[in-house]
C-alpha cells in the first residue's frame, strides 16, 4: 500500500508525529502489518508517504477496520489537503 498525504501546512508537524505513532501502533498490534514506513519529500515536507505492506489484502481490510486507525483517521482528516491510497502488488505475483 503507498499513501500519499498533501498535509497542510500548519499540521505537518503534529500530523507526522501522529502518522509515525499510527506506523508504531500497526506494526505492534497487527500480525498481517510487517512493515510500515513513514517518508518525507525532501523539498517538501508537506508531502508525506505511507509504505505499508501487509501478508494479504485481507490484512489491510483488518487494518482499515482496527480501533488504532480509526482514531488516527478522525484525528488527521481535518489536517489533510489531498490523499491518494494506492494498492498495488509485486511484479512477481502479476505473473
Amino acid at each position: 500500500i503507498v499513501v500519499t498525504f498533501q498535509i497542510k501546512s500548519q499540521y505537518v508537524e503534529p500530523f507526522v508525529a501522529r502518522v509515525q505513532q499510527q506506523a508504531s501502533d500497526s506494526l505492534r498490534l497487527e500480525e498481517g502489518c510487517y512493515q510500515f514506513d513513514v517518508l518525507i519529500d525532501e523539498t517538501n515536507p508537506a508531502i508525506v508517504v505511507l509504505y505499508e505492506t501487509y501478508t494479504d489484502a485481507k490484512a489491510f481490510d483488518v487494518h482499515r477496520a482496527t480501533s488504532h486507525f480509526a482514531d488516527f483517521n478522525e484525528v488527521v482528516t481535518p489536517w489533510i489537503a489531498s490523499k491518494e491510497v494506492r494498492r498495488l502488488k509485486l511484479l512477481e505475483e502479476i505473473k
